[in-house]
């Protein structure tokens, strides 16, 4: 028995995968959002990168408060970083001797128009070492 013509078209057209002329926009449209987005990104996460750094050295290197901020200031100055400066760090004497040296910044990323992204940046240099003598 020979089917009709309609139903065999119909039967080709349900087994047709693949992506739409709008969906393929669409696709393209949020790809390109998100790259966007990650190359407004990449700058402000390497510079919190470059912050954590800073502030452990300057750490390590300073023996008071005053050097500790004088010593992440060279750093800064060396590393091109700009939101943050050695007055802006928390240094908090520790019991047993060093310094808890903690930072805080926020970042805001202008996206399109009155949007913008707002990143709230946050780091502590952990715990000094210790000689190894």
């Amino acid at each position: 028995m020979r089917r009709p013509t309609s139903l065999v078209r119909r039967g080709a057209r349900a087994r047709q995968r693949g992506l739409s002329l709008i969906g393929l926009i669409v696709l393209g449209v949020l790809l390109t959002f998100g790259a966007m987005l990650g190359m407004k990104l990449y700058p402000t996460v390497s510079e919190f990168m470059m912050v954590k750094r800073a502030v452990a050295k300057a750490r390590n290197d300073g023996n008071d408060v005053a050097g500790i901020r004088a010593a992440f200031d060279r750093a800064a100055a060396i590393d091109d970083i700009t939101s943050i400066n050695g007055r802006d760090l928390e240094i908090a004497p520790l019991p047993g001797g060093g310094f808890k040296v903690s930072f805080a910044y926020e970042k805001r990323i202008p996206l399109f128009g009155p949007a913008s992204l707002v990143l709230d940046y946050r780091g502590d240099a952990g715990t000094p070492l210790k000689d190894a003598r």
